[in-house]
């Protein structure tokens, strides 16, 4: 589940992973369930980076927020 998750956790679990992977000290199946979970988690990180982007572009020069439509 990637539901709960904030990204700085989200990130060190996806580091995690990539370490575990390029160890190659995992079976076919554990490297492919790892891979799956690592997708998951660089989609999450990659919406979480897009949003925060989208709330920096909506700041205003005067340094109000402008509201998201």
């Amino acid at each position: 589940m990637t539901d709960n998750l904030n990204f700085e956790d989200a990130f060190a679990q996806l580091e995690e992973i990539v370490a575990r992977l390029e160890s190659g000290e995992l079976s076919l199946d554990e490297s492919v369930a790892l891979y799956a979970r690592g997708q998951q988690l660089a989609q999450l990180c990659g919406e979480m980076l897009d949003s925060a982007e989208l709330r920096v572009q909506q700041i205003a020069e005067d340094g109000g927020v402008v509201p998201l439509e």
